[in-house]
């Protein structure tokens, strides 16, 4: 399995169909981390974006699931940077393959 660092940025006028759609992205949310595929996940202080951590097989599964984001169906996303990320040292460290 491979930790990913995922970064939305929210489209731009897009606060108040993140507001309708939130319920449902926090419910899918909520499912990955019940799973363990999500280790952590959180919106940006300045309502930009956000900041989600994945540990998943390959580069590919993550991509299938961020399709299925309610805010990305609902394209309030404009941009997402993914990157293989390796936690060494708190505690996210012993996700690290």
């Amino acid at each position: 399995m491979t930790v990913f660092a995922v970064e939305y940025v929210y489209a731009a006028d897009s606060s108040a169909t993140r507001d309708e759609h939130r319920p449902a992205h926090r419910g899918w949310l909520a499912g990955l981390a019940e799973d363990g595929r999500l280790l952590t996940s959180g919106p940006y202080g300045d309502g930009a974006g956000a900041l989600l951590i994945f540990k998943v097989q390959d580069e590919a599964a993550l991509n299938d699931l961020l399709k299925q984001d309610p805010f990305a169906v609902a394209g309030t996303i404009a941009g997402i940077r993914s990157t293989e990320w390796t936690p060494v040292i708190g505690i996210l460290a012993a996700h690290a393959s």
